[in-house]
């Protein structure tokens, strides 16, 4: 069992199952069950509501969590009073993974809002109910049905996590007004590097006071460690009415294992006992799925959200080769990987939406380093392609050569927003068209830069929310933020703007689909 619970700050009140958002008395479950009292202590608790994700064609996966084996059992419908509901059986949830269960929903009708509502059931003789937890979502849609899309990145780090009397993980809360129709979390989820202390001292002499965990009170090394940083978000209210409400579709970047790490890497940090870096991803990898409503495979992946939206999820940590100086001419520089490139063009030619996604984990013209000589993303400061950039200029030559339209970038990973636009006209090689690429975060973590930019591609800058010399600051300053896209169903018209944490716009732009 996760090491999550047993907070040290006396923040829940009563038994984890009170953190479901509906409740139900007697013996909960489907209409018309029995008013059986059954003692609290035999019931399954389901302490972090549910959620869905990675909906595509007509079918959803949906996710749960519980405290012991028990089965799953779900009904939804189209009615929020449940008078259509279809009944299925689901999973045992077993220690195995945590006592989390994922399963499809299928035959969802198009565009249909869609409600649902699940109880465990112990897996023993008594057969004991939970309380009752529900959440709805919107069914992809048909042809000329609007969509909106919220994205953004980096929950609980830089030290800030949940402190309950500033009102907890907000921008979670500013995202759910707003009503979309996915949520995309574009990478580090958890900060498995970044502990946190019970008090933050702030520049303006208050204190930021977190709910602590054991999971968060050290760096991850166990699956244990990893299962608690991924439970932890959900202790947050916020956090769990946007997962309930809205379908989720999930990245991972450097902080759901350590800072900037690689596959074979070797730490030298000494918080670290267990130092190899594929020993640790391997557990954090094993944690993000059994904590995220997405199908098992490959972390990139391609999802169809009706006619006019294809998300392409890309992987920019699982291929990479180490970091370094990043201006190779021959020799691989290594993000993606050619397999994951030669899958991203394969699925960029089938695809028949108007707009292509491209949910990429690190921004392309930013530099990101490494320490003093060595790069963690793409850029690599001036000059033609040159180390991992060729992977990108391999991309965005073949899209012109393709003649492949509306395709856009979307990340977070600096901790600013931005609004970036590329153009041949002003980079160093000119085998591609314009296109834009949407920077947001962080959700709930310090904020920082802006980045250097490297003028490969020709990026402008059109929009950002810092400025040189801006102190670092953490959520209470203000400057957390997240993105937003809204396709118009009936023209393919998009348009595109950055929020602050309080959901106010910052920044927008419209763009006209190409044929």
């Amino acid at each position: 069992m996760s090491t999550l619970l047993l907070p040290r700050r006396h923040f829940l009140l009563g038994s984890l199952s009170a953190l479901a958002l509906p409740s139900c008395t007697g013996q909960c479950g489907s209409p018309g069950a029995p008013g059986v009292v059954t003692p609290e202590a035999a019931r399954p608790t389901l302490p972090f509501g549910v959620q869905t994700g990675d909906p595509t064609a007509d079918r959803v996966v949906l996710w749960s969590k519980t405290d012991r084996p028990a089965r799953l059992l779900v009904e939804w419908g189209t009615d929020d009073r449940f008078s259509d509901t279809r009944k299925l059986e689901g999973p045992v949830a077993t220690a195995e993974n945590d006592f989390t269960v994922r399963m499809e929903l299928t035959g969802l009708p198009v565009g249909k809002r869609i409600h649902y509502r699940v109880v465990f059931e112990a897996d023993d003789v008594g057969r004991a109910r939970s309380v009752e937890a529900a959440g709805t979502l919107r069914a992809p849609p048909g042809p000329g049905e609007d969509v909106k899309i919220v994205w953004s990145g980096d929950t609980v780090g830089q030290g800030f996590g949940i402190d309950v009397d500033r009102g907890g993980m907000k921008t979670y809360a500013s995202i759910a007004e707003l009503a979309p129709d996915l949520f995309l979390h574009s990478g580090d989820r958890i900060y498995a590097d970044n502990p946190l202390s019970e008090e933050v001292e702030l520049p303006d002499g208050s204190v930021w006071k977190n709910l602590v965990t054991p999971a968060k009170s050290k760096v991850a090394e166990t699956l244990e460690d990893f299962r608690g940083n991924f439970a932890y978000n959900f202790l947050d209210e916020h956090v769990r009415r946007l997962h309930a409400a809205v379908p989720t579709i999930v990245q991972w970047d450097d902080h759901e294992v350590r800072n900037n790490w690689f596959p074979g890497q070797v730490l030298s940090d000494p918080r670290y006992k267990e130092r190899r870096a594929p020993v640790l991803a391997g557990f954090a990898k094993q944690a993000m799925f059994e904590y995220a409503p997405m199908r098992q495979g490959p972390i990139h992946r391609v999802l169809s959200y009706g006619p006019r939206v294809e998300v392409f999820v890309l992987d920019a940590r699982s291929f990479r080769t180490p970091n370094g100086p990043n201006r190779e001419e021959k020799e691989p520089a290594i993000i993606f990987g050619e397999a994951q490139i030669v899958w991203l063009k394969e699925a960029l030619v089938r695809s028949t939406a108007t707009w292509k996604i491209v949910a990429c984990d690190q921004p392309i013209g930013l530099v990101v380093p490494d320490g003093p000589t060595a790069q963690d993303g793409f850029a690599n400061g001036e000059g033609p392609p040159l180390g991992r950039e060729l992977e990108i200029a391999s991309i965005l030559s073949f899209l012109q050569e393709k003649r492949i339209r509306n395709v856009l970038w979307v990340t977070a990973d600096v901790h600013y927003a931005a609004a970036h636009h590329y153009d041949p006209s002003r980079a160093k090689t000119t085998k591609f068209d314009p296109f834009w690429e949407f920077v947001a975060g962080p959700l709930h973590a310090g904020t920082f830069g802006p980045a250097p930019l490297d003028e490969t591609f020709g990026p402008e800058v059109k929009f950002q929310n810092r400025k040189q010399g801006d102190p670092p600051v953490g959520p209470a300053g203000g400057k957390q933020s997240f993105g937003m896209l809204v396709i118009d169903g009936k023209t393919g018209r998009l348009r595109a703007s950055l929020h602050d944490g309080d959901g106010k716009e910052m920044w927008g732009v419209e763009i006209e689909a190409q044929s």
